[in-house]
């Protein structure tokens, strides 16, 4: 039962990081200015590393990460489209990240929140998700 609480854990970090990855897959050929465009490629870089340790863990149990599903992915892709039909300044592609990285830090709080009995090695990974989370917002900030 334990097992199962920390591959569900395991799961939400893993999701999280992959909707970052395909948000930031979405706008990156929209960004103008070469410094957000750095800028977002370590942070894709940032999750590319935790995806590989979250990979790790969940060898360890013996089990396989649960990918977003197609639809999760296709809406991404379709929302990314509409909300900047309108406005393709950079301002606005930070704006959609903000508000992305800030839904998947409430997700991650609430996870490390139900999820208090994880494995430590878990647990470690989703501090430096949130951390990692926390430091994107900030350097977004400045394309606002």
């Amino acid at each position: 039962m334990k097992e199962n609480k920390n591959i569900e854990f395991l799961n939400t970090i893993y999701q999280i990081v992959e909707m970052g990855v395909i948000g930031i897959n979405d706008v990156i050929d929209k960004v103008k200015k070469s410094e957000f465009r750095t800028f977002l490629e370590s942070q894709r870089q940032e999750y590319d590393e935790i995806l590989n340790e979250s990979e790790t863990i969940f060898a360890s149990y013996g089990a396989k990460e649960k990918e977003l599903g197609k639809m999760v992915k296709i809406n991404s892709k379709v929302m990314s489209e509409v909300k900047l039909m309108k406005n393709k300044e950079d301002s606005e592609i930070a704006k959609m990240m903000v508000e992305g990285t800030s839904k998947g830090i409430v997700k991650l709080e609430n996870a490390m929140n139900s999820y208090n009995e994880s494995d430590e090695e878990a647990v470690k990974l989703a501090e430096k998700l949130l951390s990692s989370l926390k430091n994107n917002i900030e350097g977004l900030k400045i394309y606002l």
